[in-house]
């Protein structure tokens, strides 16, 4: 009789660790010097090998960052430790409770069970009952945000991830394309808006709901999807003579690397350019540059109308 042997998941490399974590590599060598952890493995080559269990360990480090912890408060406890305090941090830092919603269950329920193309359905059908803005606000963000949570703490495995990740993009995309065209006729200004993330930012799902509710208050939406080099971002802006560019990052990318871009971004384009930003990284509550206009998705429609009335300022009577 033939006996099958599972294989344990093959250890990561750090460019592996720092895309799954957002911790950055310098900060994975600095820990390991200084924490004695994460302690990975060698190769053949001497390249280093990280276990899973470290992996899951380090993105729940990373989570507590995020939520206000200092790493040296909490490398030293285990995995299961590091959950208890997510779950309970998390729970404190949000205005809804860390239970699922009722609301939502049905569909989480559909995502545990891998059943991707009922799930696009309900979602699909929810759009047209609840209409696009609050389909997004209401449901879209609160879901996101549910399940971005469970991830964090092990509750999913990566590839479940992406699975979700992917349903959810193609009903985006569906809802930016059921928008329908501005009225010609209509007198309100419609200004350009390129929409991307910086190379370090691979998460493209806040991205796709800012650029349904701009689409759906009238704005003139050009996307470079996610991961464009700052240099090509400026390019394209120029060459597309954007009035706005929106950017997303979400905790999962270096706090240091979203000021450093917003500041380089800032630097290389025109003043005439404004720079939006939005997404649930540290960077964004705290001391962010004056020239960025920080904002949920609920303010993006407020937002959009300040710039029309600026507009009509600068132009005069």
């Amino acid at each position: 009789m033939n006996t099958l042997v599972f294989s344990s998941p093959l250890p990561c490399t750090i460019s592996d660790v720092e895309r799954d974590t957002g911790v950055a590599k310098e900060t994975l060598r600095v820990w390991e010097r200084r924490y004695a952890f994460p302690q990975p493995e060698r190769d053949p080559f001497g390249e280093r090998l990280y276990p899973v269990e470290q992996v899951l360990k380090l993105r729940l480090v990373k989570r507590l960052i995020d939520l206000g912890f200092r790493p040296g408060k909490v490398i030293g406890f285990t995995t299961p430790e590091l959950q208890a305090m997510a779950e309970k941090a998390a729970a404190g830092n949000r205005p809804r409770p860390r239970t699922t919603s009722p609301d939502l269950q049905p569909y989480i329920d559909l995502f545990r069970s891998h059943q991707g193309e009922a799930l696009r359905r309900k979602l699909s059908q929810a759009m047209v009952v609840m209409g696009l803005r609050n389909f997004v606000i209401d449901l879209m963000a609160p879901l996101i945000a549910t399940v971005g949570d469970s991830w964090a703490c092990g509750d999913f495995n990566v590839w479940e991830e992406h699975l979700f990740t992917e349903t959810l993009q193609m009903v985006m995309r569906s809802a930016i394309f059921s928008v329908p065209p501005a009225n010609p006729s209509s007198m309100a200004p419609r200004p350009r808006v390129l929409l991307t993330t910086p190379p370090q930012e691979k998460h493209g799902l806040g991205l796709l709901m800012s650029e349904a509710l701009m689409a759906a208050e009238g704005a003139s939406c050009i996307s470079l999807g996610v991961q464009t080099p700052l240099p090509d971002i400026v390019d394209a802006a120029r060459t597309l003579q954007v009035d706005i560019i929106a950017l997303s990052f979400t905790p999962a990318m270096n706090s240091r690397h979203v000021v450093d871009a917003l500041k380089e971004l800032r630097a290389r384009l025109p003043d005439t350019i404004e720079i939006w930003a939005g997404g649930g990284n540290a960077a964004l509550r705290r001391r962010v540059p004056g020239f960025v206009r920080v904002m949920a998705l609920p303010d993006i429609a407020g937002a959009l109308s300040d710039w029309r009335v600026r507009l009509r300022a600068l132009q005069g009577p």
